[in-house]
């Protein structure tokens, strides 16, 4: 069990931040460290892969044995047995057999299994399809206990000491339990989708232990073809690689943190008017990134024109100056921000939330109203919350349910502006602010004080590093407060990918380490002339420039070594 004090993995230096890259492998599902390599099952082609995790040099152990393993999906070593799971079996066999591979079956389930887990005489087997953990008695193989699958996708496992670690393809998290009772003691985000296998390395020098996630997906590339009009073709692709996951939980805190990146993030604004203008003494406030539990700001600095900084509701926003800006000017101005950012999932059960403290005195005037085309005041999104809580009165499973029940209304869709909640909810369909709009208004209505945050993601592609990488969106998400606790984020659309559910909950009460956080509880972008607001009427920002939004990822961060 973990003590009180906080808990981080580190790395051995030789492997140091290190991506794994096995040659040839198509689809690893489930990985184990055995002697100086890492073990892996190729699900796709079969292959039992032993790798260099310092060279990625890879070799076929099962050279005339690969079709027994192919669609395998789960892999454990103990005491020189190596364990695998496919279709609805579990196996065995001895390692020190060489090129025997005598396959020894463990037990048949009714449903396919999926990952494996061996410590000492007991064995964990996950299932999809039943949604459990299952635990045998290694010698005799009778089922001893189960326990529910903390997550909804595809789940691998792998245990140490106490310790039952399972990682959930769909919800692209990895679980820390109590291996006696299932309990969740802690999550984290992994950095890629779709982790399919996991193994802790303990360095035999220091003595420290690293967790190795597996991942196993599709990319988009563009391939040329010169038989082809078009010379392009949009093609896609297997990717597979082993990936380091860090992470940091303090008892004392309410979250956990994952895998950081060292980020550059340009925010510009060019002037090119649309129409025939002239403004006299035009102030532009563009917020500034903000500090959080997730987010750190190292630097900041003016690009283009230089800016003063001012506090506004306790956040910082860059002011822009202009004496006179008319139609035949041309700026480019905005800032450069230098962060540190991590995935962040905060670790709150709705036991926690019961005789909570009455909101701030402000946050009802605030954070309650319709201060944002909310249409709080239709009926079809008055009864539409009163349907989405139902008889709860827990604040935690209330906001649960409220996200559920939009899910269960809404498709995804880009639409080039925001209607407001009642059209959308008739429609049925939003882009991911139409999405915040129904569930700011839902909760709100629901005395959940709430808000918008956000404005963009860094395109999520760490190991392109020293690029230049641009969003195709813009995005906002939220934040609903819990009294006594504090502010929690939860995303607005992207859990919503299953239809008519389960849904994922990687993204209530977390976001990914791509979240870049803006100034909170002030627009993040406004022009005011002689000290008065714009109104759309005179003119929008829309009409006098053009954004221009760039990422650039540095490196990867380790906890504690923190620029």
């Amino acid at each position: 069990m973990f003590s009180n004090s906080a808990t981080s993995v580190s790395i051995s230096d030789r492997l140091e931040a290190r991506t794994i890259r096995p040659i040839a492998a198509c689809s690893l599902h489930g990985i184990a460290f055995w002697k100086d390599k890492i073990l892996a099952i190729d699900s796709i082609n079969g292959y039992l892969l032993e790798i260099d995790p310092q060279t990625d040099n890879t070799q076929i152990l099962n050279s005339q044995h690969w079709s027994d393993f192919v669609g395998a999906t789960g892999l454990a070593i103990s005491n020189n047995t190596l364990w695998f799971t496919t279709e609805e079996s579990v196996y065995y066999c001895n390692l020190d057999d060489g090129q025997e591979w005598n396959l020894e079956l463990f037990t048949r389930l009714s449903y396919p299994v999926n990952g494996v887990a061996v410590w000492e005489s007991t064995v964990y087997v996950s299932c999809h399809r039943t949604g459990e953990i299952l635990i045998f008695n290694r010698d005799t193989g009778a089922e001893i206990t189960r326990f529910f699958s903390p997550g909804i996708g595809i789940e691998n496992l792998t245990v140490t000491g106490e310790e039952l670690w399972v990682a959930d393809h769909l919800e692209q998290t990895v679980y820390c339990l109590d291996r006696a009772t299932g309990e969740t003691i802690f999550s984290v985000l992994t950095p890629f989708e779709s982790p399919t296998g996991l193994s802790f390395y303990t360095d035999p020098i220091t003595g420290k232990r690293t967790l190795y996630v597996a991942y196993a997906d599709r990319e988009a590339y563009i391939r040329d073809n010169p038989n082809s009009e078009a010379e392009k073709e949009l093609l896609y692709r297997d990717r597979t690689f082993i990936h380091p996951l860090y992470f940091h939980y303090d008892r004392q805190n309410p979250y956990a943190l994952s895998n950081g990146y060292l980020v550059e993030i340009t925010y510009t604004e060019e002037i090119s008017p649309l129409d025939r203008i002239s403004i006299e003494d035009l102030q532009w406030r563009i917020a500034l990134p903000a500090e959080t539990a997730r987010q750190k700001v190292k630097k900041v600095e003016a690009v283009g024109l230089p800016f003063t900084e001012e506090i506004e509701n306790g956040q910082k926003v860059a002011v822009f100056k202009f004496d006179r800006l008319t139609d035949k000017d041309r700026y480019v101005f905005g800032w450069k921000a230098l962060l540190e950012v991590w995935s962040i999932k905060y670790q709150l059960h709705p036991r926690e939330c019961e005789n909570l403290p009455d909101l701030p005195s402000d946050f009802e005037q605030r954070y309650l109203v319709d201060d944002d085309n909310l249409a709080m005041d239709k009926e079809i999104i008055r009864r539409a919350a009163t349907e989405s809580i139902g008889k709860e009165t827990n604040v935690l499973r209330k906001m649960y349910n409220i996200r559920n029940y939009v899910y269960d209304r809404l498709s995804y869709g880009i639409k080039p502006h925001i209607d407001t909640p009642d059209i959308v909810f008739k429609r049925g369909v939003g882009s991911c602010g139409e999405y915040l709009g129904v569930l700011l208004a839902l909760s709100r209505l629901n005395g959940i004080a709430c808000r918008t945050v956000g404005r963009y993601k860094c395109p999520p592609h760490p190991h392109q590093q020293g690029v230049p990488l641009q969003p195709d969106f813009n995005h906002v998400w939220m934040e609903f407060y819990i009294p006594g606790i504090g502010w929690l984020p939860m995303e607005s659309n992207p859990d919503d990918i299953i239809e008519g559910g389960p849904y994922p909950t990687r993204f209530f009460m977390g976001l990914a380490w791509y979240h870049a956080e803006m100034a909170k509880g002030v627009p993040f972008e406004t022009i005011y002339s002689k000290g008065e607001p714009l109104s759309k009427e005179q003119t929008s920002i829309g009409d006098l420039a053009i954004n221009h939004v760039r990422f650039t990822i540095l490196k990867e961060l380790i906890p504690g070594s923190q620029e």
